[in-house]
């Protein structure tokens, strides 16, 4: 079943979160914005540049209504080592969640299983708790948050929008798209 428009899988994780330990569930996830940004592991390569880039990003996203979940199936005392050591991930801001049993990444179908990790997957899911994008990498390939943040303001102008639809490199101010019979073959 494809994941688009499928309810986000249930799930109750332990975060490491301004400094403290807590738990997170989907229930605290439901009636906002949400994007879930899954990497392999912590204490590795490419996923420091992308979380810190995610990161540098993060007040954009909250002034959007958006809250960031980044996701690895290291646990929560990881994670806190990592945002202990490591320069790049002091900067984080937004819970870094705790998936060692795999429910998460199971449940958005990026976990390795004969590695225990996960694919780089990010997932944005709606306020009704519906995951609007998916995107999926091998682990060799970053990705960019600035290219996220335009498809969650995408995401979210045809949410407020009905009837429109954003077409290629659409940023926002930019002309949308209403789709009729007057359109087809003219674009």
């Amino acid at each position: 079943m494809p994941i688009i428009n499928s309810p986000m899988p249930a799930f109750k994780v332990q975060a490491y979160h301004e400094g403290k330990f807590k738990t997170v569930s989907d229930a605290d996830v439901k009636g906002k914005w949400a994007v879930f940004f899954f990497y392999p592991a912590d204490f590795t390569f490419v996923c420091p540049t992308e979380l810190g880039d995610l990161a540098d990003k993060y007040a954009e996203l909250k002034k959007m209504g958006v809250e960031v979940y980044s996701v690895s199936t290291d646990t929560h005392f990881v994670h806190k080592a990592w945002h202990d050591a490591s320069e790049t991930i002091k900067k984080i801001a937004y819970p870094m969640l705790a998936d060692p049993t795999g429910t998460l990444t199971r449940g958005f179908g990026v976990h390795i299983e004969e590695e225990g990790l996960a694919y780089r997957g990010t997932f944005v899911v709606a306020p009704d708790g519906k995951v609007k994008i998916a995107e999926i990498h091998d682990n060799g390939i970053g990705r960019n948050a600035e290219e996220l943040l335009r498809k969650i303001q995408a995401a979210q102008f045809v949410a407020s929008h009905p009837g429109e639809v954003c077409p290629a490199k659409w940023k926002p101010g930019a002309t949308t798209l209403k789709p009729g019979l007057d359109l087809v073959g003219k674009i």
